[in-house]
């Protein structure tokens, strides 16, 4: 069963509003929805974006696929950074939580000059 994590429009006309489901991948837009995970208003200014990021997390554990829009809302929310820190782990935290700059690349720099 592909599962994809998508935006359900929900609100009335030129006034939209978002729902975050997850849903099987043939259903429709509108089709049944697994789960709920959150909600967009992009009418306020900045976007209302409320998600239960644990949920949306094991969704993404178990191998749903965010479209292109909710991988967008899922960031926004901080999400996608959770699960890339998930992933591959924390950036500095293998080299002592170095700063990005820092390394060997300038100590050869010096070394040549």
């Amino acid at each position: 069963m592909a599962v994809k994590i998508r935006l359900q429009r929900v609100g009335k006309k030129k006034q939209p509003s978002y729902r975050i489901v997850v849903v099987e991948a043939a259903e429709k837009r509108d089709g049944k929805v697994i789960s709920k995970i959150g909600h967009v208003n992009p009418l306020t200014d900045p976007w209302e974006i409320t998600v239960d990021v644990e949920e949306a997390l094991e969704w993404l554990r178990q191998g749903a696929q965010p479209t292109h829009a909710a991988k967008r809302v899922l960031s926004k929310a901080g999400v996608m950074r959770l699960w890339h820190e998930e992933r591959f782990g924390k950036r500095g935290a293998e080299e002592g939580d170095k700063p990005a700059g820092s390394g060997e690349a300038e100590g050869a720099g010096d070394a040549a000059g």
